[in-house]
């Protein structure tokens, strides 16, 4: 008997077996065999499938925090815009400093799976010591370009006939001269003195430029330049130049006196020393076509008639910021490359005919106007090839640096009587004369990316006011 005190003890199956006199063989468990390759890949699918969603749109998620940090960033400008200070700014001006005013970050794309700078300048210190080089013999067959005025009366009488009938049909005028079509076909000929029309033909044709402005014209070696006429569009600020290139390069406005009332509605006044911000205003008196844009093309064509003592120029249209550095400019597109004249690719076409077509359409000039131009390229022969000379045909030029040589003033000579002859669209006389003047063949056609690197695009701001008389 056991008393209440005492502590039961229990047997295990084993121990009541070996009490019982028997004994019962110990089964041994098996150890887990490490699992094998199989496995592992069976369960890393498994997770990749539960977790497919996630990894999707994390990369997504990083790509949009890192544009919206660099969007956020301010632009840090190499030049102190304190100078700019007293510069009075109106409401549409304010409200694009968000967008792309302003803007110095550098355009990249992928070359051969690298991505490389679409502009490739020189680095800041280097531009700080950038120097025009001096000038050197080039092998050029033209040597001397003579510019036909009222006074050089072989050239006036030619054949009266064709200048008559081209008169009532196109915009000459005492500015351009009456250009016959027997003196176009002269103009193309290669000689060692060009003989050709090219703007300011009459001391009464317009563009009337003060002697005080024209003194400072005269001083300029490297000039960047636009214009507004008719009160189009807005002055902005160039930013990313050096200080040796403020030293250096002349930036002019040309504007018209109702671009000046405009400005002036918009609250920025031309100082009494003739600027605003780092620009030179030219007031342009008297233009000479009722078509602003054809009054445009003046200063973007005729820069070594505006500059004569340039030896190089930018032009960049109104509807843009210049953000870059004109002296680093001139040195990536032109002195790298040893060009005399450098312009965009067009990003769209590649054809003068597929361009025409896309003018049309887009209502910048009449079909009749058009059909008169490409009827006359192809009389002329100008092929529907894609490349000229082994460049790209069609142009965008709202950007153009170039090197003030007698085959580059002949070039440009020869494309603004074009744009006066027929339509006032660039793009499609470009080609052309590209094509005629086949011996100007260092040209830097660079890509689209490049032009967008040049310069802040802010579009026209309003439809600028034709001329009534």
């Amino acid at each position: 008997m056991f008393n209440n005190n005492s502590i039961p003890i229990s047997l295990s199956d084993d121990d009541s077996d070996d009490v019982a006199g028997k004994t019962k063989p110990r089964v041994r468990r098996k150890r887990k065999k490490p699992r094998g390759k199989n496995e592992l890949a069976q369960r890393f699918l498994r997770e990749l499938l539960r977790w497919w969603p996630v990894l999707l749109f994390l990369p997504f998620a990083v790509l949009l925090v890192f544009e919206a940090s660099r969007i956020g960033r301010r632009p840090i400008l190499p030049v102190d815009s304190e100078r700019n200070s007293h510069r009075k700014t109106g409401p549409a001006l304010e409200s694009k400093s968000e967008g792309n005013l302003n803007r110095l970050d550098p355009l990249t794309r992928m070359v051969g799976g690298v991505r490389e700078r679409c502009l490739k300048l020189l680095p800041p210190e280097e531009l700080q010591h950038l120097d025009i080089p001096k000038g050197k013999e080039t092998a050029n067959p033209i040597k001397r370009v003579v510019y036909i005025s009222e006074n050089d009366t072989p050239y006036v009488q030619g054949n009266i006939t064709i200048s008559q009938q081209h008169t009532e049909a196109t915009r000459f005028n005492l500015f351009t001269g009456n250009q016959t079509l027997e003196q176009r076909e002269k103009s193309y000929k290669v000689r060692e003195t060009a003989v050709v029309h090219c703007g300011f033909y009459s001391e009464n044709g317009g563009f009337k430029i003060s002697d005080e402005d024209k003194k400072f014209l005269q001083t300029c070696q490297v000039a960047v330049s636009t214009c507004a006429f008719g009160g189009g569009d807005d002055l902005y600020q160039p930013i990313g130049m050096s200080e040796a290139s403020l030293r250096k390069v002349c930036y002019v406005a040309f504007w018209d006196e109702i671009t000046v009332a405009a400005q002036e509605a918009e609250g920025r006044r031309i100082g009494e020393n003739q600027y605003i911000g780092k620009w030179r205003i030219v007031v342009v008196k008297n233009l000479p076509f009722k078509d602003q844009r054809l009054n445009g093309k003046i200063p973007k064509m005729l820069s070594h008639r505006l500059f004569p003592q340039a030896r190089y120029s930018i032009w960049v249209d109104s509807k843009s910021q210049f953000r870059r550095d004109p002296l680093g400019v001139l040195e990536a597109l032109l002195w790298r490359s040893n060009a005399v004249l450098a312009i965009s690719e067009h990003g769209a076409r590649s054809s003068v005919y597929d361009e025409a077509k896309a003018v049309v359409k887009k209502n910048k000039a009449t079909p009749e106007e058009v059909e008169v131009q490409l009827r006359q390229y192809r009389h002329d022969g100008l092929p529907e090839d894609k490349r000229f000379n082994g460049k790209k045909a069609l142009a965008e030029a709202s950007v153009l640096a170039r090197e003030h040589t007698p085959l580059t003033n002949l070039f440009t000579c020869l494309w603004f009587n074009e744009v006066v002859r027929f339509t006032s669209r660039d793009q499609l006389s470009f080609p052309y004369v590209l094509w005629r003047l086949k011996v100007l063949k260092n040209i830097n056609m660079f890509p689209v990316c490049t032009r967008k690197d040049l310069v802040n695009s802010m579009g026209h701001i309003r439809k600028a006011k034709p001329l009534t008389s």
